[in-house]
């Protein structure tokens, strides 16, 4: 007899990550012989430095195989706090902070403790699209706020302020951000801060995954150095970007202390613990040299500028000068054609790999995303391809 169960309706309401999708279409057609060169996923292109992997392999070799405490390791959670008061001058207790399994726990994590039907979540447009689908699967109403061209896609704190209302829980943020490659400045993320005294109820997350990735005139300011709102922020953090670990799937949170047993409840439910071993690579990632996250960011602030420049030398394309992470993000209107024909045509036809910036939000139709993540070679390879076509 066939089954017709229906799914849970909460499921439909979730969104998906565009760059996956052109990742798995490059790697097919790069599978048939076709000469593919991917600007598309935001992954470096460097391999974890040798002394992590090393240290993940010793973990292995000294028998961590077993479960660990659900928010993580001692030693790591105050490694996390040791490196915070190095890189920002603050006080973190190791008791408010998390490791999760990547990022993105802690976006589903903030969104499934502050959203529900009723309430309203504000994000940023364009901005990382799972954002957005988290918000969606809460329940609650997803409010965008735009990050746009001309403020060098830094936000309007009066902007968000003015979008708050009773329904208001949760304010999310990001910066560096992506897909934009901006910064938001430190006089911008004092005013939000100030602002929000306003409104007590209301939390906040700051995406912070790409802070050492910063090379503009703007530099990085994290949330935490705000302590007025401290009891009602969220940090997302972690190891992917600036080690180089995508595929080791470690992030961490840090929680005001009314948050953080709900969301240790919610690992508990959701992943039990994070891999061992992975934890105490993690661990040798912040306690070892960091001449490899330098090294990385001197690759990445060439590299910006090298695609900036070349974009900027294409026939209908027109792009900012990233201020950090490693993506830019060309207004590409002057082609006459929407971002999915662009991202469409330039992987079937030029085997070059992007993501349309539709893919965003909806703020984000008339541009396309290129990550820096490449080698100088394959960033000119690329560019020269589409630059000989327009």
């Amino acid at each position: 007899m066939k089954s017709n169960y229906d799914l849970a309706s909460r499921n439909y309401n979730l969104g998906t990550e565009t760059a996956f999708t052109v990742l798995a279409k490059a790697t097919r057609l790069a599978s048939e012989g076709k000469n593919i060169i991917n600007l598309g996923i935001g992954q470096p292109d460097f391999k974890t430095p040798e002394h992590i992997v090393e240290a993940g392999i010793k973990a292995l070799k000294d028998g961590h195989h077993g479960y660990t405490q659900s928010i993580g390791i001692p030693n790591l959670r105050e490694a996390v706090s040791n490196d915070i008061n190095r890189r920002h001058n603050e006080n973190i207790s190791p008791d408010n902070i998390m490791i999760v399994p990547g990022g993105k726990v802690i976006i589903f994590f903030a969104a499934m403790l502050m959203g529900e039907r009723g309430k309203e979540i504000l994000y940023p447009n364009p901005g990382f699209p799972i954002y957005e689908s988290a918000i969606n699967y809460t329940g609650a109403k997803s409010v965008p706020y735009q990050l746009s061209e001309d403020k060098g896609f830094s936000f309007s704190s009066e902007e968000i302020l003015n979008k708050i209302n009773k329904n208001t829980s949760l304010i999310i943020i990001n910066s560096p951000a992506n897909p934009t490659g901006g910064v938001v400045p430190k006089t911008e993320l004092q005013k939000l801060a100030m602002g929000l005294q306003n409104f007590p109820d209301v939390v906040l997350m700051s995406d912070e995954i790409y802070d050492q990735f910063c090379f503009g005139e703007n530099k990085f300011t994290s949330m935490l150095n705000f302590p007025e709102i401290r009891d009602r922020l969220i940090i997302l953090n972690g190891w992917s970007k600036t080690y180089a670990m995508t595929g080791w799937r470690l992030g961490y949170g840090i929680f005001p202390k009314k948050l953080y047993k709900i969301a240790e409840k919610l690992a508990v439910n959701i992943h039990s613990c994070v891999n061992a071993s992975a934890q105490y690579a993690a661990l040798e990632a912040l306690n070892g040299p960091q001449n490899c996250v330098t090294e990385m960011n001197n690759h990445f602030k060439r590299r910006a500028n090298l695609m900036y420049s070349k974009l900027n030398e294409i026939n209908g394309f027109s792009c900012q000068k990233p201020n950090g992470a490693f993506y830019c993000f060309p207004n590409i209107s002057g082609t006459q054609k929407d971002s999915s024909e662009i991202q469409d045509f330039l992987l079937e036809k030029l085997g070059v790999a992007t993501v349309a910036g539709t893919s965003f939000g909806r703020y984000g139709e008339g541009y396309v995303r290129f990550s820096c993540a490449s080698s100088d070679s394959a960033i000119e390879e690329a560019i020269s391809r589409i630059k000989e076509f327009f």
